[in-house]
């Protein structure tokens, strides 16, 4: 489990970033994160890894308080894609970026290979593996951050903004590499905007507004409070919207494809 107490946290300048987190995190389980710019979300979870320590209060990780732990200690377990792909990628090729981590870890030769095999299939990276990451596009970037951190194996995942510059097929991918995650007990952390991909993944979501935390419940509580959702200043899901107005507010599908077969049903009726 990961646990905040009573977490507050301000930068070095003095800028208050975080107020009063209580917060449990249950173990695996898939969690989101929204808010507007500015709510504190990628400071809230870089708590979670220990590239922040609190202010005041604590965090802790199986128990293990994360003020008592350092950033390579806690790496092991906690895995951080960020946003911006440039502050993460640094080898010279993409092989050698999916290796860093693992080679680093000391696992088995064996681990190693059939890791790397694995990622970089998962996220169509072959024909770019002597290809320095710089040089690709901002959603290749990304889906190398993700590669390198998938490949060691971390039992918690946070992904911030996972889906920027990510075409509808790798969304895709990505919902099902979480889904297949969360079966094999992991935990997932998940910061995005893209609300569409929230709804068809379903985690529990965790609201944010000015370091605080609003309100925290299911996609179909939060999404369909209009008022919390101007509050953190995100808007509900487009089938939501589209469902609510032909007048359905209870059966809302979770894809354009169920949402078809939902429409369909409708009409032979």
């Amino acid at each position: 489990m990961i646990k905040f107490e009573d977490v507050s946290y301000n930068h070095p300048d003095g800028t208050n970033a975080l107020n009063d987190i209580n917060l449990e995190i249950p173990e695996n389980s898939i969690t989101a994160i929204v808010g507007n710019n500015g709510a504190g979300k990628t400071t809230l979870v870089k708590h979670i890894n220990g590239l922040l320590k609190p202010t005041t209060g604590s965090v802790s990780i199986k128990n293990n308080n994360t003020k008592e732990s350092s950033v390579a200690e806690l790496s092991r377990d906690v895995g951080m894609v960020f946003q911006n792909a440039n502050h993460q990628l640094f080898a010279d090729t993409v092989e050698n970026e999916i290796l860093f981590g693992l080679n680093n870890f000391g696992f088995s030769e064996e681990f190693i290979k059939e890791r790397y095999e694995f990622v970089i299939e998962l996220f169509n990276l072959r024909k770019y593996e002597n290809t320095s990451p710089l040089k690709l596009s901002g959603g290749e970037k990304k889906r190398v951050c993700l590669a390198s951190v998938l490949a060691w194996n971390p039992g918690i995942l946070i992904l911030d903004e996972p889906t920027v510059g990510q075409d509808e097929l790798q969304k895709t991918v990505l919902l099902e590499f979480i889904d297949q995650l969360n079966k094999n007990n992991k935990t997932v952390i998940v910061i995005s905007h893209d609300i569409e991909f929230l709804w068809r993944l379903q985690p529990n979501i965790i609201t944010m507004s000015e370091g605080r935390i609003i309100e925290i419940g299911s996609p179909e509580k939060i999404f369909r409070n209009k008022e919390l959702m101007e509050k953190v200043g995100i808007v509900p899901p487009q089938i939501i919207k589209i469902f609510e107005g032909i007048g359905i507010k209870d059966k809302t599908p979770l894809s354009l494809e169920d949402s078809c077969k939902v429409i369909r049903e409708l009409r032979n009726h």
